[in-house]
Formats: structure tokens, C-alpha cells, sequence
């Protein structure tokens, strides 16, 4: 399933993405579709399965993509 991660920050986008190609998932950096909203306007679509492990200060939120192209909330980070 696709997923689409959120960041405060460009350099939290480029981090969670090197990490995720690391483990040899599929990600890719991408505008963040209209439909969301994230502070740095980069957003990471990668496969595979969240893990809180994952999440760090600069991930804002984690949606699963939808068959039909809408997104659903599974992880929204605490604010600080």
C-alpha cells in the first residue's frame, strides 16, 4: 500500500526518504498533494508498512492513499 509522510522540514523529508530506500522500499520525494497541507511543502509516497518507529520530531503526519485517491489519516505526530 502507498503511503504519503508529511514533515516540518525539507532536510526531515530527504532523511525519511534515504531511510526508507535504505530498508529497500520504494520512496520517492513530491510536492505535497493539495488535498494535505505540511509546513516544508515536500512530502515523501513510499510503500510499505508505518512504524512509530519511524517518526521523529520533523515527521508531521503519515496518510494511507486510497483506492480511490483520497487519503486516510493513520499517524499525526504530537506537536511539540
Amino acid at each position: 500500500m502507498d503511503q504519503i509522510a508529511t514533515f516540518h522540514t525539507h532536510f526531515g523529508a530527504l532523511t525519511f526518504q534515504r531511510k526508507r530506500k535504505a530498508e529497500g522500499a520504494k520512496a520517492v520525494m513530491m510536492p505535497v498533494p493539495r488535498a494535505l497541507s505540511a509546513s516544508c511543502g515536500t512530502c515523501v509516497k513510499f510503500t510499505g508498512t508505518f512504524e512509530l518507529s519511524m517518526a521523529d520530531e520533523d515527521l508531521d503526519s503519515v496518510y494511507a492513499v486510497q483506492p480511490d485517491k483520497s487519503y486516510q489519516l493513520i499517524f499525526r505526530n504530537a506537536e511539540k
